[in-house]
């Protein structure tokens, strides 16, 4: 099983994630959803909601934009991120779910830390 969740206000993606009003998260089998669950945005501190959500057993995370140290973060918690998304967030969910959703963002999936990784 699959956990994904989606910034949003009012059921849409929004664009700033840390300052989204809830985080609605999807359960999908095979390919479905077969349950969701709205969050309520706990408050945003530097580096405090992709724990959150990583320790919630999130498996991606889709939103409009997000900042480098967020993504750095679900990185390291091998949460996956999806950026540029908008509109409905079901649909995003499904449409990520069918391969359809890609991630528009300059998000670097690789090692960030090339200056600690010796000479």
């Amino acid at each position: 099983m699959m956990k994904i969740a989606v910034a949003s206000d009012n059921g849409m993606v929004t664009e700033h994630f840390g300052h989204c009003e809830v985080f609605m998260v999807f359960d999908a089998e095979n390919n479905q959803i077969i349950k969701s669950e709205t969050i309520a945005n706990p408050g945003h501190k530097p580096g405090f909601l992709p724990n959150f959500l990583a320790d919630r057993g999130v498996n991606v995370i889709i939103s409009g934009g997000m900042g480098g140290g967020a993504v750095e973060i679900f990185n390291e918690r091998n949460v996956e991120v999806v950026v540029g998304a908008s509109g409905d967030a079901k649909t995003a969910v499904e449409n990520y779910l069918k391969g359809d959703l890609k991630t528009t963002g300059s998000v670097c999936h690789e090692h960030q830390h090339h200056d600690e990784c010796g000479e």
